[in-house]
């Protein structure tokens, strides 16, 4: 158990959440299940969604009664009075991330696309240019060029196996247009779980240049067993409060990514201002059946299905790393955090197209193609974890004998 998983609860306290039994999410509008056919052209029965990060776990218990009980009301309304709402994000940062915010800190956007997006608008002006270390979690690219900014791309490097900061290489990358770093923390597509002291040095670098720092930490709560502590960069770095923008959801770790609500955590007033004021020209607020799904999610019983959930993650991990291992020229970045697993196949010599056409035609898998992630993605793929144990096994055995010739 990582040390921010210690609010007060007996596991006992809690029914065992079952993350085995299979879900039919076919037909439900599931832009992962029910997007296949036109994506990747996956039209068979058999086929295995392992592309956008939603789980096929049911949400918590608790986060359903909350629901029910909105549901059932019957009257729906523009939700006001969330103090309830703001609280529990409150005593989440406390019990699990060790940090200390107030009400007025949290801002509720639609999501973090949308929070990180507001952010490009708000501290950024069109033909500016936004910094993201990549490979990395392809919306970001796609808002800030829709947005009219440009995107500096610095490539992580690599050590020992894990994504690594690079400021020697970065350095000559610079145009100076750059007016804002996004940071993926943990690191999606990669898993990493970034310490505190390259925390700091990401802050000095934007102080340095005098950058807003925008911390996508949404993937915080999903640190798995035995990995890293995730630091908040808040707490690692105070002294760039006046250019930090946290921006974290319930959405990932609890399964409502459809609720479409997230937090834009700005401690900052002049700063924080200055993105209320763009959410108010562009007329964001929140929905109402989000708010009493996050208000259940953060709680000890959201806590416990938490730390039952990672638990799970890290065992379908070791399934597929070990699976995969076995063909040569495939190597699985080692995962800390996230429930995606980052899989590079350069070793083998292929061509993206090759790999595409036996991951999706020769296995039936639907899977992230690296290149969408930006420089240092080619020849890569990126695989959700997320889903029972049995489907996590099947992929294995069907990815092997894709690569049967290899072996």
């Amino acid at each position: 158990m990582t040390p921010q998983n210690r609010p007060v609860h007996a596991e006992s306290d809690f029914p065992a959440p079952d993350f085995d039994t299979p879900i039919e999410r076919r037909g439900t509008m599931s832009n992962k299940w029910d997007d296949m056919a036109h994506v990747f052209g996956l039209d068979t029965p058999d086929a295995l969604p392992m592309w956008v990060a939603d789980m096929d776990f049911a949400a918590p218990a608790g986060v359903r009664r909350a629901l029910e009980r909105t549901v059932a009301h019957g009257v729906y309304g523009y939700p006001g009075e969330n103090a309830p709402y703001l609280d529990a994000i409150r005593w989440w940062m406390r019990t699990r991330h060790h940090w200390q915010i107030g009400r007025e800190d949290i801002l509720t956007v639609h999501g973090l696309v949308n929070g990180t997006a507001l952010a490009v608008d708000a501290f950024t002006q069109p033909g500016e240019a936004v910094a993201l270390m990549t490979p990395v979690y392809h919306a970001f690219a796609r808002v800030i060029k829709a947005a009219g900014r440009q995107v500096t791309e610095l490539p992580l490097a690599l050590r020992d196996g894990q994504y690594a900061l690079d400021w020697q290489g970065w350095a000559a990358r610079l145009s100076g247009r750059e007016k804002m770093l996004i940071l993926c923390s943990p690191h999606n597509p990669g898993g990493r779980v970034w310490s505190a002291d390259e925390l700091r040095e990401i802050a000095d670098f934007c102080r340095e240049r005098d950058l807003i720092l925008v911390s996508d930490e949404i993937h915080h709560d999903l640190v798995l067993p035995g990995a890293p502590r995730h630091t908040v960069t808040a707490l690692a770095a105070p002294g760039v409060a006046d250019r930090l923008v946290t921006l974290t959801a319930a959405t990932k770790t609890f399964n409502i990514a459809g609720a479409h609500t997230g937090n834009a955590i700005i401690t900052d007033p002049g700063l924080r201002q200055r993105y209320v004021a763009r959410m108010m020209a562009l007329g964001i607020s929140p929905g109402l059946f989000g708010l009493p799904m996050v208000t259940a999610a953060y709680s000890p019983e959201g806590a416990a299905w938490v730390d039952a959930l990672t638990g799970y993650i890290a065992g379908n991990a070791e399934i597929f790393d070990r699976g995969l291992a076995g063909i040569p020229g495939v190597r699985p970045m080692q995962l800390q955090a996230t429930y995606l697993s980052w899989v590079d196949f350069t070793a083998t010599g292929m061509p993206p197209t090759e790999l595409h056409r036996r991951i999706e035609q020769g296995a039936r898998i639907a899977a992230n193609h690296g290149e969408s992630f930006g420089l240092g993605g080619a020849g890569h793929m990126r695989f959700n974890l997320a889903t029972p144990r049995a489907r996590v096994v099947e992929a294995v055995e069907r990815l092997q004998a894709a690569f049967a010739d290899l072996q």
